[in-house]
C-alpha cells in the first residue's frame, strides 16, 4: 500500500503558503474535533455588518500555527533555546487553543453551556484527543495550562502578544475590510526575545506594538462590538433561552439530535462528561441555522419572532450611551410592546432588554508588554512609548445599551 504524504502545504490568503511542519500535526488537523471548525464561523454573527466576515476557527487556527513557525524560527535565530518536543508542543497547543468553541463562537457560551468557557471545552478536546494519540499532546496540554516551567512558552499561546492575537486582528481585518486593524504581526514577531523566562519586545518594535494596541481598542468599537453585531449575538442568545424554556415546559422543538440534547440538559463545568463532549463535538452554526428556520413557523409568538428577526436581518434597535438608561424608559418600552404583541411582560422582555460593554486595548494588571531597551533595562510599554494616549488604552471604556423593536420610542 502506498505511503500517504502528509507533508502538505496549504494556501492562506493572508500569509500565502503555509507548511506543515510533521505528520503528527497533519493527523491532528484530519482528525473530526478540527476539521468541525470549518463548520463555526470565526466571527458569529458579524457577516450581518461585514458581508465578507465568513472566515471560519479553521482559518484561524491554521494562521495562528503559521505564526507560531514564524515565532520559533525567530527566537531561536536570537539564541534562545528551544527543543524539537518544545517546537511541537506550541505548535499543537495554538492550533487547538480554540478547538472548544460552539456555534457562532463566543455567543454560545452563555446559552448552550453555562459556566464553562471555550478555553476549559478545548483543554476536554486536547485531553480527549491525547488518549487517542498515546500521550503525544502532554507536553503541550502542559503549556497551554501555564504548568510548564518555561513560561514564556504559554506567553506566545495566551498572553497580551500571543499568536492568537496577532491573527485574529490581521485575519478579522482582512475579511471585514476593516483596514484600520491591519497590525504588522509578522514584524511584531520579528521583534520578540526572551530575557530571564519572559517574552519582550527590543525597544525598535516599539512603534509596531503601539500600532498593535490602537488597532485592537479600533477594531473592538467597528467591529467586535458593532451595535448591529451586539443585537444579533443577544438575539442568538434570547433564541436558545426560550428554545430551552420551551423544552423544560415540555414542548417539542424540530432541532438536531446534538442541540435538542443540549436544550434538554443543564450542563455546565460538573456535569460535562466525555459523552457530552461527543455531543458537543456534533454541534456547529448549522444546527443552530437550521433549528431557526424551522422555528420561524413555530406556535410560539416569542421564538418564531426572534428566529425571524435573525434569518431576515430584521433586526431590533440599538441605542448606546455612556450612562446606564433609566427604568422608567425600560418599562415604558416594555409597557408599549406587550400592548403592541398582545404578550406577557415576561415575554416583552425578550425584545426590551440593557446591557454592558467594555473596551480595554491593554490590560497591564493580567500581563504587561514588557520593552527591552538597548541599555538593557525592560520597562512597560506606558512608560516606555511617547504616545500619551496608550496610558488612555490602558483604562477600562465601559458603554451601554438598550435594544427595542423599531418603530418604538
Amino acid at each position: 500500500m502506498k505511503k500517504r504524504n502528509k507533508l502538505k502545504i496549504l494556501n492562506d490568503p493572508i500569509y500565502g503558503f503555509i507548511t506543515l511542519p510533521n505528520e503528527l500535526i497533519f493527523d491532528l488537523i484530519e482528525h473530526k474535533f478540527f476539521q468541525r471548525l470549518r463548520r463555526i464561523s470565526q466571527m458569529g454573527l458579524s457577516y450581518l455588518v461585514y458581508p465578507g466576515a465568513h472566515h471560519t476557527r479553521l482559518h484561524h487556527a491554521l494562521g495562528c500555527m503559521f505564526l507560531m513557525q514564524k515565532a520559533v524560527r525567530v527566537l531561536r535565530f536570537k539564541g534562545v533555546a528551544i527543543s524539537d518536543e518544545e517546537e511541537q508542543a506550541l505548535y499543537i497547543a495554538i492550533l487547538l487553543h480554540d478547538i472548544g468553541h460552539g456555534p457562532f463562537s463566543h455567543a454560545m457560551e452563555h446559552s448552550i453551556v453555562n459556566g464553562i468557557s471555550h478555553e476549559a471545552i478545548s483543554l476536554k478536546f486536547m485531553e480527549e484527543i491525547n488518549s487517542e494519540f498515546n500521550g503525544s499532546l502532554t507536553l503541550a496540554i502542559r503549556i497551554f495550562k501555564g504548568e510548564y516551567h518555561r513560561n514564556f512558552l504559554h506567553q506566545l499561546i495566551s498572553g497580551q502578544l500571543d499568536m492568537d492575537r496577532l491573527d485574529y486582528l490581521k485575519r478579522d481585518s482582512f475579511y471585514t475590510g476593516v483596514s484600520e486593524g491591519n497590525i504588522n504581526s509578522e514584524r511584531i514577531i520579528t521583534m520578540l526575545t526572551v530575557v530571564e523566562d519572559e517574552l519582550v519586545v527590543e525597544e525598535k518594535g516599539i512603534y509596531s506594538v503601539e500600532k498593535f494596541l490602537l488597532s485592537r481598542r479600533l477594531m473592538y468599537w467597528q467591529v467586535y462590538l458593532h451595535k448591529t453585531s451586539l443585537v444579533a449575538e443577544n438575539l442568538l442568545i434570547r433564541v436558545l433561552k426560550r428554545a430551552n424554556e420551551l423544552v423544560e415546559e415540555g414542548c417539542t422543538l424540530p432541532a438536531s439530535n446534538a442541540l435538542t440534547f443540549f436544550l434538554q440538559h443543564t450542563i455546565k463545568e460538573e456535569n460535562f462528561t466525555s459523552e457530552v463532549l461527543s455531543l458537543f463535538a456534533k454541534l456547529d452554526d448549522y444546527d443552530i441555522v437550521a433549528a431557526m428556520k424551522a422555528w420561524t413557523t413555530c406556535d410560539d409568538f416569542v421564538l418564531s419572532k426572534l428566529s425571524s428577526m435573525l434569518l431576515n436581518r430584521d433586526l431590533l434597535k440599538i441605542k448606546i450611551k455612556k450612562k446606564p438608561f433609566k427604568s422608567e424608559k425600560i418599562e415604558k418600552l416594555t409597557i408599549n410592546i406587550e400592548q403592541k404583541f398582545g404578550i406577557s411582560e415576561k415575554e416583552a422582555q425578550y425584545f426590551v432588554f440593557t446591557g454592558k460593554i467594555s473596551n480595554q486595548a491593554y490590560d497591564q494588571n493580567k500581563q504587561n508588554i514588557n520593552i527591552l531597551l538597548k541599555t538593557g533595562k525592560i520597562v512597560d510599554i506606558v512608560k516606555a512609548t511617547d504616545q500619551f494616549n496608550l496610558k488612555a488604552l490602558s483604562k477600562p471604556v465601559d458603554k451601554y445599551f438598550i435594544c427595542y423593536p423599531k418603530g418604538q420610542n
